[in-house]
């Protein structure tokens, strides 16, 4: 069921009993490098977080980078591909590249910079012939925009996708997410006009409660239907913690939430006792060179389930 009432999302997601084999965060994690780091014009058009004016440090961004797989190893596996100076934006491949059990799918991408990521053969061998798992390929769809996990947050034990509705994701393409990744209910909204991503706004924590920025949602009933479908286990961040991409964690274990380390300093001590509170130790990674295009500890993860 794919649904854009509050409404009728909280009536049905009333009536969705976990699944009962659903792991709630991945079982390992996939990065990859960025190589000659530069600002991507193209994606600067719809990416209000990216500011072209700013200089970047290339070998300090590929530090920071290495720092993260390692720090992530503390909770999964993790794999790095190598970057590519003609893909500055496949840093954050988690848009282009994401899985289900037994499944890769390959995203429709709004900006050709980043179509070109969809190409790389290497990845999509890594998943085919290494790991067996079928591919689901939707980069080569007309008539829909689908940013896969940047546009769709999904609650794994549920089966249900939270998909912002804006430049980086139509209508057509949530109906082949939701198909893609086999999910039971997808709850679709628009973004606010300002915002390029869900996964800036909203951050599901190991199914079992949320980060949201209202600002991010162009109806606030949206954001509030979301954490009523949390049981109210939300963390709320003003505008400056969204800016400073509070917003853009994951959790990787049970335990465990990551954001980066100028995320993690906008918090407040509730907000951290919030965490808490609801089983969450909060660790953070320094990832300042790399936000400046426009993503970030999130961003940069793509899970394999």
């Amino acid at each position: 069921m794919i649904t854009t009432s509050p409404t009728e999302f909280l009536d049905a997601c009333a009536a969705l009993a976990p699944l009962p084999e659903a792991a709630a965060t991945a079982r390992a994690a996939f990065l990859v490098a960025p190589a000659g780091f530069a600002l991507a014009q193209e994606s600067a058009r719809d990416n209000r977080y990216m500011d072209l004016s700013r200089t970047v440090d290339p070998l300090r961004a590929l530090a920071q980078h290495g720092a993260l797989a390692q720090a992530l190893r503390a909770d999964v596996p993790v794999i790095t591909f190598p970057g590519d100076p003609a893909t500055p934006d496949a840093v954050f491949p988690n848009n282009v590249f994401a899985t289900a059990p037994g499944r890769l799918i390959v995203g429709r991408m709004r900006h050709p910079v980043r179509q070109r990521e969809a190409a790389r053969a290497d990845i999509r061998a890594f998943f085919g012939d290494l790991l067996g798992y079928d591919e689901i390929d939707l980069s080569g769809c007309s008539g829909l925009v689908a940013e896969l996990t940047g546009s769709l947050v999904i609650d794994r034990v549920r089966g249900i996708g939270y998909c912002g509705i804006g430049e980086r994701c139509n209508l057509a393409g949530a109906e082949a997410m939701h198909q893609a990744f086999g999910l039971r209910l997808t709850y679709c909204f628009e973004l606010a006009a300002s915002e390029y991503h869900t996964n800036v706004v909203l951050a599901l924590l190991a199914s079992r409660a949320a980060i949201i920025a209202a600002d991010g949602f162009r109806d606030p009933a949206a954001a509030q239907a979301i954490a009523q479908a949390c049981g109210g286990r939300a963390i709320w961040l003003s505008p400056a913690q969204k800016q400073a991409f509070a917003g853009n964690a994951i959790t990787l274990s049970d335990e465990r939430v990551w954001m980066s380390a100028g995320a993690a300093a906008a918090l407040t001590d509730a907000q951290r006792e919030a965490l808490a509170g609801y089983g969450f130790a909060l660790d953070a990674v320094a990832l300042d060179e790399i936000e400046k295009a426009g993503g970030s500890l999130r961003c940069c993860v793509g899970e394999i389930y």
